[in-house]
């Protein structure tokens, strides 16, 4: 029997959600760390362009500047926050993805691609207010370019922060709107895609095969979904990154920000950290799916 065809209390359902969830935002996140480091660092390059600090050409060159320059163990700077943040994260992402789902039927039958947009778009503001002061912290660290041993540790970093700016929009929750922007079009994309099209396409009966076919629609959901979400990445970057100037706020909101690098820079700034960004999303799209989708069924297996 399937586990869409055992009846589940909503609350045990709920809990297995939140289980499967975790365990998928935590493997996802300890694999592609180093490419979030790198997507970070490479958008907030324009506050180099005084010629300060290391000035990185492309994926491959911040890797080599960094492991030259800060050691190994610089690729996993801010890693901290976001595994503390997972838990809650993928279990509120997917929770709200599916609890959602009945609000947005518009009295279809079944879900229909318009039903898994708008729950994964409700999912995704969700998950971004729980998860916006991890991220702050996150990037403040990624940002840091001295050597693992002698950067700040995630309780310092998160201190230093609360008490220059305290819990508000200009501390713990700066750029939440751009977090919202992010995370809501990754979300809507993401899940809006990757389940219409596994609903059209037919399933395979070889396991491997079956798996094949899911990965590459995760794949291929989370790469889209980058290509739709980054300028809105890039403007909570730059929002919670150092500013270019110190004392001087210069991005303040997520228009504002994507207006503004637009204006200085140009229509392909908004797509800096495009290739490392899809290179984590992408595999880590299909991962997160694919470990949520088998511990979900596990656990319904086992324990319903």
């Amino acid at each position: 029997m399937s586990t869409t065809q055992i009846e589940i209390p909503t609350w045990k359902r709920a809990g297995f959600q939140v289980a499967a969830g975790g365990s998928a935002g935590f493997i996802e996140v300890c694999i592609m760390q180093p490419l979030d480091v790198v997507k970070t660092r490479m958008q907030l390059q324009n506050n180099l362009t005084s010629g300060k600090g290391t000035i990185y050409t492309g994926v491959f060159d911040c890797f080599k500047k960094m492991y030259l320059h800060e050691g190994t163990f610089s690729f996993w700077k801010g890693i901290l926050p976001p595994i503390i943040a997972e838990t809650p994260k993928r279990a509120t992402k997917f929770v709200c993805f599916e609890q959602t789902k009945p609000l947005f039927m518009f009295g279809a039958p079944a879900p229909t691609p318009l039903t898994f947009s708008l729950a994964g778009l409700t999912a995704g503001i969700i998950e971004a207010i729980a998860v916006n002061p991890f991220e702050v912290v996150k990037v403040a660290q990624q940002a840091d370019r001295s050597r693992m041993k002698e950067a700040e540790s995630t309780m310092a970093v998160t201190k230093r922060i609360v008490k220059a700016n305290g819990l508000g929009f200009q501390g713990l929750n700066k750029g939440i709107t751009a977090t919202m922007s992010r995370n809501g079009a990754f979300n809507m994309v993401y899940f809006g895609f990757y389940h219409s099209v596994k609903d059209i396409m037919p399933a395979y009966q070889d396991p491997r095969k079956e798996f094949l076919r899911k990965a590459m629609l995760g794949f291929t959901a989370g790469t889209l979904a980058c290509l739709v979400n980054i300028p809105f990445d890039v403007a909570k970057s730059r929002i919670q990154g150092p500013q270019p100037e110190q004392g001087v706020i210069k991005y303040r909101g997520t228009l504002q920000s994507v207006g503004l690098v637009y204006r200085e820079e140009g229509f392909r700034a908004l797509y800096k950290g495009l290739l490392p960004k899809v290179m984590r999303l992408g595999p880590g799209g299909a991962i997160m799916l694919l470990v949520f989708e088998h511990a979900y069924e596990f656990l319904v297996k086992e324990f319903a």
